[in-house]
């Protein structure tokens, strides 16, 4: 990790938050990129004055927006053999795309908005979504609170702990621990609120 945050901030210096943004747009598409790292590095930047925080949210949301979104069109358009043909050469395995798409099936909008913080499910999120036919406007609503909680997670943890020269490689070491306290939480108040609606629409019936 070291190795890539030396190689990430050069990038940061040189051309700002687009590199933040292809960083993400990339992961976000399918390809076996660190965006939650990047988002850390750059946020932990901005902490130091290196960049604005506001440029650094903004360029790590719509990112992962955009990206989520071309995966939906291309998982859409050609499907499941197209992903597995080319997809390989960036890891993605039928076993991966399978069990994703059973997820995807089974939860639908509480599942995108999940695997943003999941490893391999954040990559196929979208991907998945498009082959397995999910609603556009149903997948477009889950990505965009997805993206939000997760950009929101990440960039005030880095910045408010950035100026900390202690805590900052804590946060490098612990993003798995931080993301699996993270997850849950959200899942239960996801369900609440699908529960509450639920109840309140049937209320009204």
């Amino acid at each position: 990790m070291s190795g890539f945050l030396a190689g990430f901030e050069q990038l940061l210096a040189e051309y700002g938050v687009a590199a933040l943004f292809v960083t993400v747009t990339l992961e976000s598409l399918g390809g076996p990129l660190p965006g939650e790292s990047a988002i850390v590095a750059a946020a932990a930047g901005a902490a130091l004055g290196k960049v604005s925080i506001v440029h650094v949210a903004l360029a790590a949301f719509l990112g992962s927006v955009l990206g989520d979104n071309i995966g939906y069109l291309i998982g859409r358009k050609f499907g499941r053999p197209v992903i597995l043909r080319y997809g390989r050469r960036f890891g993605i395995t039928e076993a991966a795309v399978a069990r994703a798409e059973d997820i995807m099936r089974r939860r639908g909008p509480i599942i995108v908005v999940v695997a943003r913080f999941v490893v391999l499910l954040r990559q196929l999120n979208g991907l998945v979504a498009g082959t397995s036919r999910m609603p556009w406007t149903h997948f477009l609503a889950a990505n965009v609170v997805g993206a939000a909680l997760w950009v929101g997670v990440w960039t005030t943890l880095a910045y408010r702990l950035g100026r900390e020269a202690d805590a900052l490689p804590w946060i490098w070491h612990h993003l798995g621990l931080i993301a699996a306290v993270v997850v849950p939480g959200l899942i239960l108040v996801l369900l609440l609120a699908w529960a509450f609606g639920w109840a309140f629409g049937r209320g009204r019936r």
